[in-house]
């Protein structure tokens, strides 16, 4: 693997990296390298990946709640006889 050395980042760029490092509970180092890596994909791409990444994270986060397939609360909306005019 290659080193990429960044001189004269402005510490409010350093600062705010390490908040988002903390926030996606990364390093640093590896958030820098996630940033890059993202930066020289695709966007496309990296919006898929981001878009699964978000949708794995709250598919985690909602696993034990009870889950209502679409089409029965459709039919249960249509059948209510209410109709918003």
């Amino acid at each position: 693997m290659a080193t990429v050395n960044v001189r004269q980042l402005d510490e409010n760029v350093v600062r705010r990296l390490k908040r988002r490092a903390e926030a996606n509970n990364r390093s640093l180092e590896s958030e820098v390298r996630h940033i890059l890596a993202a930066a020289a994909e695709n966007d496309m791409t990296v919006k898929r990946k981001s878009f699964l990444e978000l949708s794995l994270k709250l598919r985690e986060k909602t696993k034990s709640r009870v889950r209502i397939p679409s089409e029965v609360l459709i039919r249960e909306d249509r059948e209510s006889g209410y109709r918003d005019i």
